[in-house]
């Protein structure tokens, strides 16, 4: 279902979309413009930082599982925007504190690589205590898979 929610449409400039027209069809993008009703745990918007927002998974794989992402959908590139990936971590990092989670040997921060997403705005998968997330999120979350990457081995990869 989420799938067909976030369908993409024509690219920015084929037709006279504008950058807002094309933020409204993503769910990600009603989120944090406040349309879902969705708890933002960090909402740009109102702080300094006006480039991320964080929101609780609606289908969590750990007792804390949250989605950090940019506020604007043309952010496509995410990954080869390093800047910007140390910022979702920075703030999934916050909230994680703010949420009295201080180990973080036992957090997974990662992104599900493209064809692998079912929603394509970019987002950064936070989960807390790995120890704690079931069966199925073990696999979807897994170290050392091709559809689930982690930061640390996109940093190895890079090097």
């Amino acid at each position: 279902m989420a799938a067909a929610i976030n369908a993409p449409t024509p690219e920015i400039g084929t037709t006279n979309q504008t950058d807002d027209e094309h933020d409204n069809k993503f769910i990600f993008c009603k989120i944090v413009k406040g349309e879902m009703g969705t708890e933002l745990l960090h909402d740009g918007s109102l702080l300094s930082d006006e480039t991320v927002s964080c929101f609780r998974y609606i289908h969590p794989g750990a007792p804390h599982h949250y989605l950090v992402v940019p506020r604007k959908h043309s952010f496509v590139q995410i990954l080869f925007l390093w800047f910007l990936v140390e910022k979702l971590v920075k703030i999934g990092k916050e909230i994680l504190q703010k949420n009295n989670v201080t180990d973080l040997n036992g957090v997974r921060f990662g992104f599900h690589w493209p064809s692998f997403c079912s929603v394509t705005h970019p987002h950064l998968h936070v989960l807390a205590p790995v120890s704690q997330m079931d069966f199925m999120s073990r696999v979807v979350y897994r170290l050392n898979l091709h559809w689930f990457i982690t930061l640390l081995q996109k940093r190895n990869s890079m090097s």
